[in-house]
């Protein structure tokens, strides 16, 4: 058995997208180790002003979009005629594949807003597929509770070895990545056992995790290297983690704005279509 470590660790960004929204950004477009995570977004804020602007409608391709909220409420509205409202500890996902346009806005009564966007690639051979798209409300998570820990699964098969396991509902997400919250109690420990060849990461949202080089602190994405376990021990606070996996996909990876495809031509196609109209009308506001 290979037990993996913290390799790199990258701090999240402030910064702003959609009409204002104040977000923490990690992008981990091209990054090896990331693969096939793209991008994680963190949205927090006590103050509607950060958020109230939303995420207004604007198109997409080549890539799947998992938005995941602890708190407050987001609706998604897109081209392809979906509609899905989703609360606290609900997720959406949709994959954009050959090109949708959608928003997603805050419900009139979030005044207060936690949660996460993560964007995940797509194999090449599907980037041109049909759109789908899912809403996962918070009843339908699978969740495990063991000796100082909570974890909430919402894709990908979870194994946390004598503490049990745990699958997450979002099986067409979990053909190309995996994602898990975490919860840890104040010094409390739990070990994962993993595929070898998996990228996986985890992104410290509250409290710290202990590493060989120091506590790491709530705003940091931990890359690890290979191995078949990962033993995680939360600081004296506790720890929440969103923990991502997958299998590298080792593709070419060309990004402008929202569209993700594997050269520039297929970029520039995209933005044609997008212009042209042939990504459908974006929904009414």
């Amino acid at each position: 058995m290979t037990q993996r470590k913290v390799i790199e660790v990258r701090p999240a960004q402030p910064s702003r997208d959609g009409d204002g929204v104040a977000i923490a950004r990690i992008v981990g477009m091209g990054h090896a180790g990331m693969d096939p995570i793209l991008m994680l977004d963190e949205l927090r804020s006590t103050s509607r002003e950060d958020f109230i602007g939303g995420f207004p409608p604007h198109p997409h391709r080549g890539m799947q979009t998992l938005t995941y909220m602890k708190r407050g409420g987001i609706i998604h509205q897109d081209s392809q005629g979906n509609r899905g409202e989703i609360r606290g500890g609900g997720a959406q996902w949709m994959s954009a594949a050959r090109g949708v346009i959608h928003s997603e806005m805050p419900t009139p009564d979030t005044g207060e807003l936690h949660g996460f966007q993560i964007w995940v690639n797509l194999p090449a051979v599907q980037k041109m597929a049909e759109p789908q798209y899912r809403d996962v409300p918070e009843a339908e998570l699978s969740h495990l509770e063991g000796a100082g820990f909570r974890a909430s699964a919402i894709a990908g098969h979870w194994d946390f070895g004598p503490g049990g396991e745990v699958t997450g509902p979002l099986q067409v997400l979990a053909e190309v990545a995996g994602l898990l919250d975490l919860q840890l109690a104040p010094g409390a420990s739990v070990e994962l056992a993993l595929a070898d060849q998996e990228n996986v990461l985890a992104y410290v949202y509250d409290g710290a995790i202990a590493t060989r080089d120091g506590s790491q602190p709530a705003g940091r994405m931990l890359v690890t290297s290979a191995g078949d376990r990962w033993p995680l021990t939360a600081g004296e606070q506790g720890a929440g983690l969103i923990l991502l996996r997958g299998i590298p996909l080792r593709e070419p990876i060309a990004h402008y704005g929202p569209f993700v495809m594997n050269t520039s031509e297929e970029i520039e196609q995209a933005i044609r279509d997008y212009q042209e109209g042939r990504l459908g009308v974006a929904p009414a506001a």
